[in-house]
């Protein structure tokens, strides 16, 4: 996508003319799903070590709970530059956030049950999700030759 016809006042200008419109936004996006996807992973492998160490609470990972923040701060601030595409992404993005909340709190579940600790399924097949969706946007314009051959 070319950069907006408008320009937003206030901060929000300054960060559009650094990133340049909703093209790079789209792949800054795909970029910090596939982070949380790592991100997510290492905090599963320490709420493990933490469950193993006989812990009475999980702690949140440092990491993950940044590259959350970011993810929903990138999907707001997409939606200024492309409404219909920033409000889809925004919403799985939201979704994936919540799940991520929720699983976290069964894992501290599990850990005052006694029970060994399930992988985060729910996040997993969110960011899933998100990660089409993204993927979509971003990487759709190398397939569209062909695509529209086709199509």
């Amino acid at each position: 996508m070319s950069a907006p016809a408008y320009q937003l006042p206030g901060p929000l200008g300054a960060v559009d003319s650094v990133l340049g419109g909703a093209g790079t936004v789209e792949y800054l996006l795909l970029g910090l799903l596939l982070v949380n996807v790592v991100t997510r992973l290492l905090a599963h492998r320490s709420h493990v070590s933490e469950a193993g160490d006989d812990a009475e609470r999980l702690s949140r990972h440092p990491l993950h709970v940044a590259s959350n923040v970011a993810m929903i701060l990138t999907a707001f601030y997409y939606t200024t530059l492309d409404q219909h595409a920033g409000i889809v992404a925004s919403t799985l993005i939201l979704g994936l956030f919540v799940t991520d909340f929720f699983e976290f709190e069964a894992r501290n579940a599990e850990l005052r049950r006694g029970v060994d600790l399930d992988a985060p399924k729910g996040a997993i097949g969110a960011s899933v999700l998100a990660l089409l969706y993204v993927g979509y946007l971003s990487l759709f314009q190398f397939v569209a030759p062909f695509w529209s051959a086709i199509v």
